[in-house]
């Protein structure tokens, strides 16, 4: 029988415990485990099974299944009752296993003569480590009193295997945290960096996981929440305007002052667990509910109670964020996501960012861009393991991330990274020459930009102007609306350090992935079709206003460029040019300058744009084609969406023929066009752009040098002819028709 009352079940865990502190092998501490448990349980078998590799279990050490099949009995994910449990992260409770679905039969291990299998998952917040299982020859199924107590004897089993206690020979039993692991997530900033983890919030470590004291450790709970809640009370104060901000605090407030979330942590300490124990057991089962939940709103819920779990186990235990750790001479952050203010404090200390979450629009994707910083989002499980110190290689080109690479791995990157600067310093000597390319003709190469942080690149990087000044940064990393006077002062100081050199101001360009933190969201199907940049300043025109007041003061009697966002339609150009009007026709009224020469435009973003009438051609003064977004509108393929968003290729010859109209229509109006986005950046698009028509491209300014090399080696006539045959041809793709020109040539 399954331990009924609690000093039996704090007996167990005691004895756990004892099993832990033994200086004895991990095999031997895993022996006395699975016995013990037997023992507890009342049932035959007790068996582990540890994870050797992402998609194979191994069975580790057992009580009643024969002795020869323990490292030898092994299974995928998936694979059997126990694979089954693996997978799903949920036990498996049933009297007769082998009529049960997905079964399978080992006979290495003896197991046929039990009917009765209750299984389940050895995990450690939302980490999957393997299976605890125990197994009886009477057919029955387990009570809830005996599946409480294995789930109790799972989490001990988790916490110890991150402590270290089951090392030992063989893949299933290797030490933690020192094996390299290749991380696949995506590119959110191109670029390479070396570096060492710096957790951007340290892992909270639990040593004591049972207690002999159960009054003292609950009486430790009840005061730490006490103090949560008063934290969490004193944040809500200082939020009151922010609602956004409110909103996620009042979910806070509710979970802290949830009296469930409470007993059931108390019920775990009375059963033998540590205050730390019990708070990190149900953080444990809230990651894995929110593995389960597709629904956006209960995945933010349980995510705010997992924050709220972090929070009481750094008072209970006294480990803030602030460790006393130096940060490293080359730090690479890590987190689960981050916020653009964070990322900004962090500033050009951090060699490179990877994140678990993310998007290639998100803030942090912005703010790394702006910082030119290698950044990879989608790197699942990362801050699970790594740790501070660790060796790290980033590599934003390919959206792959090495942590604690062998030496081969190591020596290989260090020659990517020594050709890259080799390749710069051969850029740099071509910094002040105009790219003018094989055949005569003329190419301009501007800079992408949103923090003054980056206008030094102008010079560094030979850029001849600004071809996009991103101004949502400013409004995104404040906790409330900038002032009219700071935003001017911030557009004069980029004026100034641009000197002579064009600057495009493009005004802000908010909604979809980028929402204001005071700013309430938008519940959308599709938030990037729907309410987004020129439709949210059309329909609340006061904060457009404010804006181009701004940027008309900052000017300061000085050309200006203004560029609007996602324009889709004439209609919303006019609207958009009248504001422009009349914010003139005030700031004469007012006496202050207006800008010598301005020059009002729009980014071509979507495919009905190239479409718009003549009238609209001939009105906008210049067209910056928005690559990112046109091609996904294009193609229907979303581009946070990894599925789906590499399978079409900017060199697809029906993307081509339609740039090519639009760069006809401006031809025809006189219309100056420009291409900015990821693809200006890489230098064999931009070659195939210059060869279409597109005379100017705007992009991150690291690319500049690799993309005006290329450019002045080859013939943009040729390389439009190869683009021609191979439309002739039929081919889907001028890609490899184009490189393999370029290598016939070199």
């Amino acid at each position: 029988m399954v331990p009924k009352s609690e000093s039996e079940s704090r007996k167990l865990l005691g004895r756990l415990r004892d099993t832990m502190a033994e200086d004895s092998a991990g095999q031997a501490r895993l022996d006395k485990i699975t016995h013990l448990t037997a023992d507890s349980m009342g049932t035959e078998v007790c068996s582990i099974y540890l994870f050797r590799d992402a998609n194979t279990l191994e069975l580790c050490a057992t009580q009643g299944l024969k002795p020869e099949s323990v490292h030898e009995t092994r299974m995928k994910l998936g694979e059997g009752l126990v694979g089954r449990v693996a997978r799903s992260g949920k036990l498996i409770n049933t009297a007769d296993a082998p009529a049960a679905p997905g079964f399978r039969y080992m006979p290495e291990t003896g197991e046929e003569i039990y009917s009765s299998f209750l299984g389940v998952p050895i995990q450690r917040l939302g980490e999957k480590l393997g299976v605890l299982v125990v197994q009886s020859k009477q057919a029955r199924e387990f009570s809830d009193d005996e599946i409480y107590a294995l789930e109790v004897v799972a989490m001990v089993l988790a916490e110890m295997t991150e402590l270290g206690a089951f090392t030992g020979e063989g893949a299933a039993l290797k030490a933690r945290h020192t094996q390299a692991v290749l991380f696949r997530g995506a590119t959110g900033q191109e670029g390479t960096a070396m570096g060492q983890v710096w957790l951007h919030e340290p892992r909270v470590v639990v040593t004591n996981l049972v207690t002999d004291d159960p009054e003292r450790e609950a009486s430790r709970l009840r005061e730490a929440v006490d103090k949560l809640r008063v934290s969490v009370d004193e944040m809500l104060a200082g939020a009151m305007g922010d609602q956004e901000q409110v909103d996620v605090l009042e979910a806070y407030r509710m979970f802290a002052n949830s009296k469930g979330w409470l007993r059931r942590m108390e019920e775990d300490i009375a059963l033998g667990l540590s205050a730390e124990a019990a708070v990190e057991k149900e953080q444990s089962q809230a990651r894995s509910r929110m593995s389960q939940v597709t629904d956006g709103y209960l995945r933010e819920r349980l995510h705010d109670l997992d924050d709220l779990s972090n929070r009481l186990l750094r008072i209970l235990t006294g480990q803030g964020r602030e460790t006393g750790a130096e940060m490293p001479d080359a730090p690479i952050l890590i987190a689960r996501n981050i916020g653009p203010g964070e990322l900004l404090d962090y500033g050009r200390r951090l060699k490179g960012v990877v994140l678990e979450q993310g998007s290639v629009g998100s803030h942090a994707a912005i703010v790394a861009r702006a910082l030119a910083i290698p950044l990879v989002i989608h790197a699942e499980r990362i801050t699970n393991e790594a740790l501070n110190g660790d060796l790290i290689l980033v590599d934003g080109d390919q959206g792959v991330v090495h942590l604690r690479p062998d030496e081969t791995v190591v020596n290989a990157f260090r020659d990517k990274m020594a050709m890259q600067a080799k390749a710069q310093e051969r850029y740099a000597s071509i910094r002040e020459t105009e790219c003018v390319s094989a055949d005569g003709k003329r190419v301009h190469l501007m800079m992408n930009a949103g923090l003054m942080a980056d206008l030094p690149s102008l010079v560094s990087s030979g850029a001849e102007g600004v071809g996009l000044f991103r101004t949502e940064l400013q409004f995104l990393v404040r906790n409330q609306m900038p002032r009219r006077d700071e935003l001017a002062a911030l557009y004069k100081r980029v004026i100034d350090a641009a000197g002579d050199r064009r600057v495009i101001f493009r005004t802000l360009d908010i909604g979809s992935d980028k929402v204001l933190p005071y700013m309430k969201p938008q519940e959308e199907p599709n938030p990037a079709l729907g309410w987004r940049a020129i439709r949210v300043a059309l329909d609340r025109p006061g904060v457009m206003r404010m804006q181009l007041q701004a940027l008309l003061r900052a000017a300061d009697g000085r050309a200006m460029s203004i560029m609007f966002p996602f324009i889709a339609q004439y209609e919303e150009y006019a609207r958009a040019r009248a504001e422009v009007d009349k914010v003139i026709a005030r700031e004469k009224r007012l006496g202050h300058k207006v800008p010598e020469r301005l020059s009002v435009g729009c980014m071509l973003e979507t495919p009905s744009l190239a479409y718009a009438s003549d009238r609209f051609f001939e009105e906008v003064e210049f067209l910056s084609i928005g690559g990112n977004d046109l091609k996904q509108f294009f193609f229907a393929a979303d581009r946070e969406n990894e599925r789906v968003r590499r399978r079409y290729d900017s060199l697809n010859v029906s993307f081509l023929t339609f740039l090519e109209q639009i760069v006809k229509r401006c031809e025809a109006s006189g219309t100056a066009l420009s291409f900015c986005g990821e693809d200006a950046g890489r230098p064999v698009e931009a070659l195939c752009f210059a060869a279409i028509g597109i005379r100017t491209l705007s992009m991150r300014p690291a690319s500049i040098g690799p993309v005006k090399s290329l450019l002045m080696r080859y013939s943009l006539t040729e390389i439009r002819d190869v683009i021609e045959e191979s439309r002739v041809r039929g081919e889907q793709s001028v890609r490899q028709a184009v490189m393999e020109y370029l290598r016939d040539s070199s």
